[in-house]
């Protein structure tokens, strides 16, 4: 009946403007749940990252001041070693989409197969990249490095090379947790093993008591206890608490499968690779600082390890986000996806201005935290304008990847990352430092044009992709 169709036409028409006006008059309500909601998920894991932070705060502060040649050395491994961090840390966050929007759903049995796949192949990852660096090792006198340093930089190397495969069983395990939104867990897991790192690297680096001093290779064997220790935390969590006994029964029940390991590299390896590259931008330039000389070498280390304050506070609320985004994401709730990643913009936005005004007032402190020596201090507090200038684009590019990375629709992320770090960050570095003559300042100051250009791509994919799939 023609009449019916337009009766009904007409009271469906006007439940959806009902709701549509109801969505708009409560909006600002909505808006601030989810950014209650963020920062309920988010503070656990910046309490985390914290410890992280002071983690390295300690380990920088403690070298620094055994001797300026240690604080170099350790400045060019980390920067190879962070590439590697990122790669690995960037596959784990393949997991957290998949896990949320199965515990979104009420899927917990399944989430907990989807972890199996996942451990097994986040370690294979690991063994992978092992192998590639165990054979960087030959080959590290041809990095143009220092070669006063050499002596302290094998020994180290391979002590942080051994701490990988640690680093990709805690990642793993983290971003399960944190997908089925326990983000707590891994919050006491990281304080407990960084409290056991700076006590070892007291006893290790100095040789008090009955320990040697072992100098550097002291805080990276103090580091690698610390690494090891976290995730059996995480395990014992998993294998006796009562709240995840039906992810062990989906564990046990869910045996390893080839297509389900190969749709959790398809998510896991796209996010790696730009994590990489982003990370890879930095670790280049931490080479590019070693050509300039020792001095440079031991700033840029000060200054990435200030810079973190605002870096790993940015990727703790950017995961609560993305958990967010998944979840609503796999309820195909457009509207609250929507809400949730303009929160998030909120609340990083308000990061980067407090990060900002920490480095302008208190940079020059925080940085004769790591070093007396006069020259470095000197050169790192010339840095700090154009580490606050990068501030916005780091925090922007933080955001809207993760958005991206709450969708599952992650492949962009691999191009935006070359993009806007291999293409643009690297060579401009490259170019500020050296043919125009901007020594660490340049190196700096190419940051932001890395950072910034991450940050337009991700949003602009963010909102193509958001449009894809309201269209469709």
């Amino acid at each position: 009946d023609p009449e019916m169709s337009r009766g009904l036409g007409d009271v469906y028409k006007r439940q959806v403007e009902n709701i549509q006006s109801f969505i708009s008059s409560h909006k600002y309500h909505i808006v601030l749940t989810h950014h209650k909601a963020i920062l309920r998920l988010g503070i656990p894991i910046a309490i985390g990252q914290l410890g992280v932070i002071i983690m390295g705060f300690a380990d920088t502060m403690m070298v620094g001041r055994y001797s300026t040649d240690a604080l170099a050395a350790a400045s060019f491994v980390n920067s190879v070693m962070n590439l590697i961090t990122f790669l690995l840390m960037g596959y784990s966050y393949g997991l957290t989409p998949l896990v949320s929007s199965l515990f979104g759903q009420g899927k917990r049995q399944e989430a907990g197969g989807v972890l199996k796949q996942a451990l097994a192949c986040n370690l294979l990852f690991a063994l992978f990249l092992m192998a590639i660096m165990a054979t960087g090792y030959f080959f590290l006198d041809r990095m143009g490095q220092p070669s006063q340093l050499l002596p302290l930089i094998r020994p180290y190397y391979l002590v942080m090379l051994v701490s990988l495969f640690f680093v990709a069983l805690f990642n793993a395990l983290r971003q399960f947790t944190d997908g089925i939104t326990d983000t707590s867990t891994a919050m006491w897991a990281l304080l407990t093993g960084n409290v056991f790192n700076i006590v070892g690297n007291y006893f290790l680096i100095y040789g008090i008591g009955p320990f040697p001093e072992l100098g550097l290779v002291g805080a990276g064997l103090s580091t690698l206890f610390s690494r090891i220790l976290v995730p059996v935390i995480l395990l014992a969590v998993l294998l006796y608490r009562k709240r995840y006994a039906i992810y062990r029964q989906g564990i046990r029940l869910t045996p390893l499968c080839g297509s389900e390991m190969r749709y959790i590299n398809r998510q896991s390896l796209p996010i790696s690779l730009q994590m990489g590259m982003e990370s890879g931008s930095f670790t280049f330039s931490g080479i590019m600082a070693g050509w300039l000389g020792a001095v440079d070498l031991a700033t840029f280390q000060v200054m990435v390890t200030v810079s973190t304050l605002g870096f790993l506070f940015y990727y703790s609320f950017g995961a609560g986000l993305s958990i967010r985004v998944a979840a609503f994401y796999g309820q195909r709730d457009w509207t609250q996806v929507r809400l949730a990643t303009r929160a998030g913009c909120h609340i990083l936005l308000a990061m980067a201005a407090c990060s900002s005004l920490i480095f302008l007032l208190f940079g020059e402190q925080l940085i004769h935290l790591f070093t007396s020596d006069a020259l470095v201090v000197a050169l790192a507090v010339s840095l700090i304008p154009p580490l606050i200038l990068y501030q916005l684009g780091d925090a922007m590019q933080i955001c809207f990847a993760n958005a991206l990375r709450g969708t599952s629709h992650v492949m962009s992320m691999m191009w935006i990352a070359f993009i806007s770090y291999i293409v643009v960050n690297i060579p401009v570095g490259y170019l500020f430092a050296f043919p125009m003559k901007m020594g660490s300042y340049g190196l700096f100051l190419a940051f932001s044009s890395g950072l910034f250009v991450a940050a337009g791509l991700f949003c602009y994919h963010y909102r193509k992709v958001m449009r894809q799939v309201q269209a469709g």
